[in-house]
């Protein structure tokens, strides 16, 4: 990973690269996920037992695409006891987060005759998407748990888990224990861009929801992003991200274990230390260049950090502050004296974590917050998976015929000032 001081032309053209990445699609991958979809839309059950059979097992038919009750059962005898303990952790404290970020129903009388107000209602069915790395051999337990958790406590009664099964036919006992705790209704084995089609359009087995979330590979966001609209969906994610603000006196080691849980995750992937201390720069560097090469997932970081990777070196804190609100990076750790000094000039991240004892994985896993959050620079105006997601706001107006009449005139102004004599007349038709 190379040292570049900021500013600079030539650290000035690293940070451009790195906003420019993109989700890194081409023309056909769009045309296939496009066709994958089409053909769901139209085959259903057929289409999402065939692709499955091509691409992960054929060892699913119609019959087994929906995991059993017995499978669910069976799978909780297989899991050791320091995974449910993890998990009992993980669910209560994302629970007792997601639970603070719900919003109630309001009703307001701001002027004489005038009622206004608003209702909260959840949206009645979700779709989770969970994908399942090296062919469903290391379940992602924290996909079913980020989805899963905030949908129940919106209150949607109906949630599906769509996730590819593994060569046997199987889903991997852990991750069923996981979606049966949190109150996964459903679970089907499909992964990829068939498996948003079923969610988005529904199929004789699957249902059809009405909100899709869940991370994935770029067949999964494409395909999300072509059905949203038919129904709503988190975010369009690309490439993970994380950048590290450190002052003289972190730990390198440290640093670069952190930049590296990111660079492992997708050759695209950007891991950017910013940093006052050329000391810090230098020692980061030579310690990411030991600890990569004992990565299993080594060939992904080592071209993640080559490519997308860098330390910039500013001459104070407030430029990495700076740099940081300009990236608005996905994971944003402030490993600096007295951090809570520094956060509120935090404008863009997707999670800021705070101290040196507050690796990006915390937030993964088991803090509370969700781990799916925006990338790319979205964090300018988007926000993590929240219960939001999973919940709409309806508008609640009445008037009192006093109140009519006293506002009536106006609306009639505003409303032929647009040209809309329709409007003005429903309004005129009540003043006689």
């Amino acid at each position: 990973m190379k040292i570049y001081t900021y500013p600079s032309p030539e650290g000035e053209q690293r940070i451009c690269d790195t906003l420019k990445r993109g989700l890194g699609f081409t023309p056909e991958n769009q045309r296939a996920v496009e066709a994958y979809i089409e053909d769901v839309r139209t085959r259903g059950d057929q289409a999402l037992v065939e692709y499955t059979n091509q691409f992960d097992s054929s060892q699913v038919t119609r019959d087994t695409l929906k995991v059993s009750q017995q499978e669910i059962e069976e799978a909780k005898t297989l899991v050791d006891s320091d995974f449910s303990r993890a998990l009992d952790r993980a669910v209560d404290q994302l629970g007792t987060f997601h639970s603070r970020q719900r919003q109630n129903s309001w009703i307001d009388t701001p002027r004489n005759g005038v009622m206004v107000g608003q209702m909260v209602n959840p949206v009645d069915a979700a779709g989770i998407y969970a994908p399942g790395a090296k062919g469903g051999k290391t379940p992602l337990v924290s996909s079913v748990l980020m989805g899963g958790i905030p949908a129940r406590v919106a209150g949607v009664k109906s949630c599906c888990l769509m996730t590819p099964p593994m060569e046997n036919g199987k889903i991997n006992p852990y991750m069923l224990v996981a979606a049966d705790r949190v109150g996964i209704n459903a679970i089907f084995k499909a992964g990829s861009a068939w498996a948003i089609a079923a969610l988005a359009f529904g199929t004789e087995s699957v249902p059809k929801v009405d909100v899709i979330v869940g991370p994935g590979n770029i067949f999964v966001t494409l395909a999300k992003k072509i059905v949203s609209g038919i129904v709503g969906i988190d975010m369009i994610a690309g490439p993970s991200e994380i950048l590290i603000i450190a002052d003289k006196g972190a730990n390198p080691d440290h640093i670069a274990a952190d930049l590296l849980s990111q660079a492992e995750h997708d050759p695209m992937a950007s891991a950017i230390l910013v940093t006052d201390s050329m000391e810090m720069a230098t020692r980061t560097k030579a310690a990411l260049e030991i600890q990569v090469k004992a990565l299993g997932r080594r060939q992904i970081a080592q071209r993640s950090i080559d490519d997308f990777g860098a330390i910039m070196k500013v001459p104070d804190i407030d430029t990495a502050i700076a740099l940081a609100n300009r990236l608005a990076p996905e994971h944003l750790e402030l490993i600096v004296d007295n951090p809570f000094d520094q956060v509120g000039k935090i404008k863009n991240a997707g999670a800021v974590f705070l101290g040196p004892y507050t690796p990006e994985p915390m937030g993964d896993y088991i803090a509370g917050p969700n781990h799916v959050l925006p990338t790319a620079g979205t964090a300018r105006f988007s926000s993590a998976l929240g219960v939001d997601n999973f919940t709409k706001r309806t508008s609640l107006i009445n008037y009192s015929k006093e109140a009519f009449d006293r506002e009536a005139q106006d609306v009639m102004v505003l409303a032929n000032i647009e040209g809309l004599g329709a409007h003005a007349n429903s309004v005129r038709i009540r003043t006689k």
